[in-house]
Parts: C-alpha cells; structure tokens; sequence
C-alpha cells in the first residue's frame, strides 16, 4: 500500500526550485527586517502560487496562478538584490538567489505545459543543486 501523498504540484519541477530558492532566502540571515519579511512572504508565494496553478484545472485558472507566482518570484529576487545593495544581506546569496529565481521564472511559465503532460508522480520534493545551475 502506497501511502505517500502525491499532489499535482509534486510533479512540477519549478515546485522544487521555487521551495529551494525559499530556504536560500531564509538561509541568507537579510538583516533588514522589512526586505527580509519581503523576500519571505514573496519566496513563499511563489511556492504556494505554483501548487495553486498545479490544481486548478482551466487553463485560464493555471494561467492566473502562474503569471501570480511569476511576479512574486521577482519580487523575492529584487528584495535579496536591495538588501546586498545596502549591505544587509551577502553578494553571494543575492546572486544564488538570482540564479534560482531566473531558473524558475523560466520553468513558472511552461508550468501550466509541464503540468499537463507529467507523466510519473513525485513523491518527494527535488531540490536543485545551485552550483551546478551556475554557468562557468
């Protein structure tokens, strides 16, 4: 017996990117309480848009969602971007955050696509390895 839930944000990938790009934000320690509360409340909109879009099952509904998640997604971006402009959050992490949040702007566009076609369910979230998401 399977019991493991498999809902239909599990089978997006950009789910797994948006989830990751959260943990970097929260990793990242912004030290401005309101750029911070920013990032985090965009970076989980993301998240939450992105199951939302999975679920519905017009494409004007996925459409809505998705061009929701889009925004948000650039929004946790610019607000990690600000705070390393005004030293209150690393370089580092503005740039592993950009690099996730390009990748999954990207993939939040094909989403309603991606969702529509899944084949084989993933039970677990797959987080991406952002060094590897890096070009030389």
């Amino acid at each position: 017996m399977h019991n493991s839930p498999s809902l239909p944000h599990h089978r997006l990938h950009v789910f797994g990117i948006a989830c990751e790009m959260l943990l970097v934000i929260r990793d990242a320690r912004i030290r401005d309480t309101k750029l911070r509360d920013e990032a985090l409340r965009a970076a989980k909109g993301v998240c939450c848009n992105c199951a939302e879009g999975a679920g519905r099952v017009t494409r004007a509904d996925k459409g809505r969602a998705f061009t929701v998640a889009r925004g948000e997604c650039v929004e946790a971006a610019a607000a990690i971007e600000i705070a390393a402009l005004l030293g209150d959050a690393s370089a580092e992490d503005a740039h592993r955050v950009a690099v996730l949040a390009d990748r999954a702007y990207g993939r939040v566009t094909t989403a309603p696509l991606e969702s529509a076609t899944a084949v084989e369910p993933k039970i677990s979230v797959k987080f991406v390895n952002v060094a590897e998401l890096e070009e030389p």
